[in-house]
């Protein structure tokens, strides 16, 4: 029996999943720093490019064998899409509203906090510039949980900027991988990680 060589010639899907997180990151977070209202502008970003776009490069990166990747895309991806369903379904009379309501969207921002948290750690062997998306995005997670939790506005304002932040270096980890591998050399650094 004959081993194959099998020579992996797709492209990297980060950047797409990047852009997908970056860009939709930014537009929400511009709401919550209070410049404009949640409008179906945000929504159609949520479910398209920040949700849909995000699992696809999930899918691409489990191809790939990124298990790092692959987790934070899709779940990401279905974190935007479940947003949009949290925010459209009570609109649409499809809410249940039972005792302790007021906790459900900080508890759902905990656990994504949480989980940020963890890839946050899995960030210390990739690179300074994911350690610096995955940290802002654990902030920003704990800011909202806490701004929803007390209802102070002024705490969910700060999480905007915080989110403004996150977003901005997500779509620059994104464009620096696009940059760099179209020409072939550092144009944007992302900090690399000599890996022990």
């Amino acid at each position: 029996m004959t081993d194959t060589l099998v020579i992996d010639r797709t492209g990297n899907p980060a950047p797409l999943g990047l852009m997908g997180f970056g860009m939709t990151t930014v537009l929400l977070n511009l709401h919550n720093a209070g410049f404009f209202p949640l409008d179906s502008m945000i929504l159609a970003m949520g479910i398209f490019y920040g949700g849909l776009a995000q699992v696809i490069a999930g899918v691409m990166e489990w191809k790939k064998g990124n298990t790092f990747a692959a987790t934070a895309f899709t779940s990401y991806g279905m974190f935007w899409l479940s947003l949009v369903a949290l925010v459209v379904l009570p609109k649409a009379g499809l809410s249940i509203a039972g005792p302790g309501k007021e906790f459900a969207m900080p508890a759902y921002l905990v656990m994504w906090g949480v989980f940020t948290a963890v890839l946050f750690i899995g960030t210390l062997r990739l690179s300074r510039a994911l350690q610096v998306v995955f940290g802002s995005l654990t902030l920003l997670f704990a800011l909202l949980a806490l701004g929803d939790a007390s209802g102070n506005e002024t705490i969910t304002r700060i999480a905007g900027w915080v989110g403004l932040f996150c977003g901005a270096s997500a779509i620059y980890t994104g464009l620096a991988q696009v940059l760099n591998e179209v020409y072939c050399k550092t144009l944007w650094p992302l900090g690399s990680m000599a890996k022990k």
